[in-house]
């Protein structure tokens, strides 16, 4: 965080204690109506800010704007609401909490933040604080998962309309879709000293513990582990990848020899031809890519019974 960052976030734990800057996104599946979400959080005890959206600026635009008149953030939306203010968060330092109002919700579900709009808000108000990692694709911030193959042609069939039309069952339409032309591609990750070759159909980096509506990065990723969890889909057709779906759900897909594991907290994936990168269903970087975590970086709402992880900061 910058010096005047820093002189900011001193201003307003000063005088706007139980100020939030309300940043809805009004074009999510669940309804982003900022008038309704800010009525729920005056019950919870907060006196939100409401820019006005409609306005030129985007989501981190507008957090750095208010930083000084506010004491946190809170995002009504999905995880691409919560990516798009990802740059921002780090740059203030200013803690965040969320009404999940997206598709998958899967930093909510990662939190612990339940679905429900009024119970989230109450968490928003008087949850404790989790500080949490951001992984780092060639510097583009994510919380969830960055992917490449698979994952970058689903983010690309999952339209914004077939997410409002089918909600979590537009996930299945457009994977129906992609699975029909989907061809293995060629990937060299580095972790450390160690290069591994793939043969591939979809390599994710995991930062945080859920993604793609539900499924599960792996069986001992957390959000605060300083860690990245990569896994390589090595199928040979869609039948294979098929049987691998409910591992893949639950997290336990590192046991099938389908797939390749590696874990660290940096990582460089490399591609013969350059290759899209999705960060939390955006499309953002290419390849060659690396990636990296920042531990514990940013602080969000989190209920006060939500488990906190044991985990130790890694070495350095």
């Amino acid at each position: 965080m910058t010096d005047a960052a820093a002189a900011a976030r001193a201003e307003a734990a000063a005088g706007v204690a139980g100020r939030a800057l309300l940043l809805a996104n009004p074009r999510s599946r669940s309804g982003g109506d900022p008038d309704t979400v800010a009525g729920l959080l005056r019950d919870a005890g907060l006196n939100p800010l409401c820019p006005d959206l409609s306005k030129p600026g985007g989501t981190a635009d507008l957090i750095r704007a208010h930083a000084a008149e506010v004491d946190r953030v809170v995002l009504a939306g999905g995880d691409g609401t919560m990516n798009a203010a990802a740059p921002a968060l780090l740059e203030t330092g200013l803690p965040f909490a969320i009404i999940p109002l997206g598709t998958g919700n899967d930093l909510a579900r990662t939190l612990g933040i339940p679905e429900d709009p009024a119970e989230a808000a109450r968490i928003a108000a008087t949850g404790r604080l989790r500080e949490i990692d951001v992984g780092l694709a060639n510097d583009v911030p994510f919380f969830n998962v960055a992917s490449l193959g698979f994952g970058v042609d689903l983010t690309r069939a999952l339209t914004g309309d077939a997410k409002r039309r089918w909600g979590k069952l537009g996930y299945a339409v457009a994977g129906v879709r992609v699975l029909a032309r989907m061809r293995p591609f060629s990937a060299a990750i580095r972790c450390g000293d160690t290069v591994v070759r793939s043969r591939t159909v979809h390599v994710a980096v995991g930062n945080g513990r859920h993604y793609g509506g539900g499924m599960t990065v792996g069986e001992r990723s957390e959000i605060d582990d300083g860690r990245l969890d990569v896994f390589s889909l090595e199928v040979g057709g869609v039948w294979s990848l098929l049987r691998l779906l409910p591992s893949l759900r639950r997290g336990d897909h590192g046991r099938w020899h389908e797939v390749l594991t590696v874990e660290g907290s940096e990582v460089e994936i490399r591609t013969r031809r350059r290759r899209s990168v999705n960060t939390d269903g955006e499309i953002t970087t290419r390849t060659p890519v690396v990636f990296r975590v920042l531990h514990r970086a940013v602080r969000v709402h989190v209920p006060e019974s939500e488990a906190v992880s044991e985990t130790t900061p890694p070495p350095g």
